[in-house]
């Protein structure tokens, strides 16, 4: 068939979704649409889902800033803004607090005297490649407080940056209420040489026939529009659409601007480091807690190293100590592109785990490596929609609560999964919904063989510019993180916190951490799967 051929059935990009909003603005004046296909807003739940999905949506709640609109000279200014620390002389010895002050400005230098603005902050030793994460806490007036516990001797500097303006994520918090639909997709359908395209997602305005993709199973919803002539049978693929443009209004784009307030350093009015003593006597019983995915910090950096505070952390330097650990298993790999880092970090690392060639899409999957040798096998593959993949085939669309149903389980299965980045653009619920399905699959599958090791990656921080903030924001990433850890504690997974692994570290924030991340994310996943024998 000619490619002109294709472009006569293709309905995609953004003219044809304008056309479309011209036609339903049309529709509703003349007879009132049908309800729009919305999953989240028709969930049927247990009494039990629905009280724990409403403490979870009030655990994540967000100040607002005081009713009207705030001028952009009015909302916060990271170069006016500063921070001090609390007593900056006084002796500190590894173990203790350090507490910061952040003072919040506008524009104008005036003090805010509303919280809501989005933080985050380090302590770190260049020299000793050591850092570690905060813990910030809103006081509602302008103010907020930093918590660090100093976990290393020598001289510690603070850095603190605003990430976004209380007032850019009122626009945020707008976003993903109101336009769940600005990321879209698409679907290919395909019968003999005749193909049609159709724009897909969790929700679709009513009004055209639709396709309901929703999965049997899980019930987790997912809908294309009809195709004009082929069945909702003949689809053949999934992928991205693309991204709206045109989101904000003039005023609203000037809380998202690279060098003034997005992802912004708030310097120090006085000193911005403190010196710490070592401990006097070591003191092991630190180490000795019950893992609590919660707990601030985690972990912390020293060397380069990550140094969980929950756990023991071996380093796997020699792909030999990786072999030894992984003989004889098989580890899935589940989720999106931040955990095939570590499908690729392995296969790269390890000589011996060769990738076998299923024939798939580039970056999209599945992947499998295996050891014929040492016999192991290791699997990566995506989550189901919504996912930001090109192009995804049909069959391949799995979602992570069905495949582990198919999963035996046992000493020598190892389970990891991430599933964060590609929600950011739906309302919480939607995200609230999936994990429930995997987490109802995990503890099923502990049930059954409860020697299978679990371990779930956590999200982490990325660069952020005006376009990514309003689809990927770190805000974003931070709700449904703080979901994902409330919703799994007390079950016997393990974490890998990547997020703290991320915002500690000295390198650049970015969606892909680099190599020596992400070989501390390795490092701290086979400490679980092998722990040390003590």
């Amino acid at each position: 068939f000619s490619p002109q051929h294709l472009d006569d059935d293709t309905v995609s990009g953004s003219n044809w979704i304008t056309e479309n909003n011209v036609q339903h603005s049309l529709l509703q004046t003349t007879k009132t649409t049908r309800k729009p296909y919305c999953g989240y807003t028709q969930q049927t739940l247990s009494k039990r889902e629905q009280v724990e999905q409403e403490s979870l949506l009030a655990e994540i709640q967000w100040p607002k800033p005081p009713d009207g609109k705030i001028a952009f000279a009015q909302s916060t200014d990271p170069t006016h803004s500063d921070f001090v620390i609390v007593k900056p002389s006084r002796f500190f010895k590894v173990g203790d607090q350090l507490e910061v002050l952040v003072r919040m400005k506008d524009f104008q230098g005036k003090p805010k005297q509303y919280g809501g603005d989005y933080l985050q902050a380090r302590i770190h030793s260049p020299a000793l490649k050591a850092g570690a994460a905060g813990r910030i806490v809103d006081c509602h007036n302008g103010l907020y407080k930093i918590f660090f516990t100093l976990l290393w001797p020598g001289e510690v500097k603070v850095s603190v940056s605003l990430v976004h303006p209380s007032e850019a994520i009122q626009v945020l918090l707008r976003l993903r209420e109101e336009r769940p639909d600005r990321v879209y997709f698409k679907s290919s359908f395909k019968s003999g040489r005749y193909s049609e395209t159709t724009e897909c997602n969790v929700c679709l305005p009513g009004g055209l026939p639709v396709c309901n993709f929703t999965d049997l199973y899980t019930g987790e919803p997912w809908f294309c529009y009809k195709p004009r002539k082929l069945s909702c049978a003949s689809r053949i693929s999934h992928a991205k659409g693309g991204y709206l443009k045109g989101l904000l209004t003039r005023e609203e784009s000037l809380f998202f601007q690279s060098d003034v307030n997005i992802k912004r350093p708030i310097l120090s009015s006085g000193p911005d480091s403190v010196i710490v003593k070592p401990k006097a006597f070591t003191d092991s019983s630190s180490m000795d807690r019950a893992e609590d995915p919660t707990a601030s910090p985690s972990g912390y950096y020293y060397e380069d190293q990550w140094r969980s505070r929950t756990h023991w952390i071996h380093n796997f330097n020699k792909s030999d100590d990786i072999t030894e650990c992984l003989q004889g298993k098989v580890i899935h790999l589940f989720g999106d592109s931040t955990i095939r880092q570590w499908f690729e970090y392995l296969t790269a690392f390890v000589p011996d785990l060769v990738e076998f060639n299923l024939g798939s899409p580039k970056n999209v999957g599945p992947f499998m490596s295996v050891d014929l040798k040492h016999n192991i096998l290791l699997k990566f593959r995506c989550h189901g929609p919504p996912i930001r993949f090109s192009t995804v085939f049909s069959s391949e669309l799995r979602y992570i609560a069905n495949e582990l149903n198919g999963i035996v389980g046992g000493r020598n299965t190892v389970i990891a999964i991430t599933i964060w980045s590609h929600f950011s653009t739906f309302p919480v619920e939607v995200y609230i919904r999936r994990l429930r399905n995997i987490r109802r699959a995990i503890i099923q599958l502990l049930d059954r063989s409860p020697k299978t090791s679990i371990v779930i990656r956590t999200a982490n921080v990325q660069e952020l510019g005006p376009e990514v903030s309003l689809f990927n924001s770190d805000w974003y990433s931070f709700q449904l993180d703080s979901v994902m850890r409330k919703m799994f504690s007390g079950i016997a997974v393990h974490f890998v916190d990547a997020w703290e692994m991320s915002v500690a570290h000295y390198l650049p924030h970015n969606l892909h951490p680099n190599e020596i991340i992400v070989k501390n994310q390795i490092d701290a996943f086979l400490s679980y799967v092998c722990p040390l024998q003590t």
